[in-house]
């Protein structure tokens, strides 16, 4: 098991260029082409891990299936874990038919019990890498109900990630200026879709 640091950080339209540009005269490198990025996060009845996640319970975790609407249609269910050792996901790659046999009898955790499908985050995510750090940033972040798939409601923000392994020697926050933000996407689209529908998942 691989531990990792993980902090994000807000930008909107008008500090997205000064940040790549930023990142230029770190010599970053992008390692990946721009990517459509489709996540499906599953919860149950109580909301728990929407819960914890708002209350910064550990440990905790967000399950959800991954994947990517622009390539080959490959499923990823992934479950991310924080504890106060630190963060770690574990990915398993499953078939279309197993991916449409989840949303419909949803995903039994021995921690939740039955967790069902709640909402659908879509975005677009670039890739760099820097001093041993993977840098994303996903702009386009778009939230709906999982069962009304296609009234998507629009993020006014966009989001960076800084992932590191926990053991790396080198401080992150040397190289990276930038204030800290706490920001789950799958808690930011219960929040913005109850609001938005004036209703409570």
């Amino acid at each position: 098991m691989s531990f990792r640091i993980e902090e994000k950080i807000i930008l909107n339209f008008g500090n997205l260029h000064d940040f790549k540009l930023w990142l230029k005269s770190k010599k970053a490198k992008k390692i990946y082409p721009k990517r459509d990025i489709l996540s499906v996060y599953f919860d149950n009845l109580n909301n728990d891990m929407y819960i914890e996640s708002e209350e910064g319970i550990v440990p905790r975790k967000k399950i959800r299936i991954r994947s990517y609407p622009n390539t080959n249609s490959t499923y990823f269910l992934e479950e991310k874990t924080s504890s106060v050792e630190g963060r770690f996901k574990t990915t398993k790659k499953i078939s279309k038919n197993e991916y449409k046999k989840l949303l419909y009898k949803g995903i039994n955790d021995k921690i939740y019990g039955l967790c069902l499908p709640k909402v659908i985050v879509n975005y677009d995510r670039e890739y760099y890498l820097l001093d041993n750090s993977r840098i994303t940033i996903d702009q386009n972040i778009k939230y709906s109900y999982f069962k009304k798939s296609h009234n998507f409601i629009k993020e006014n923000n966009m989001v960076v990630e800084i992932k590191e392994n926990i053991n790396l020697n080198k401080e992150i926050k040397d190289f990276f200026p930038f204030q800290r933000n706490r920001f789950s996407k799958y808690c930011r689209a219960i929040s913005e879709l109850c609001i938005y529908k004036n209703n409570i998942l």
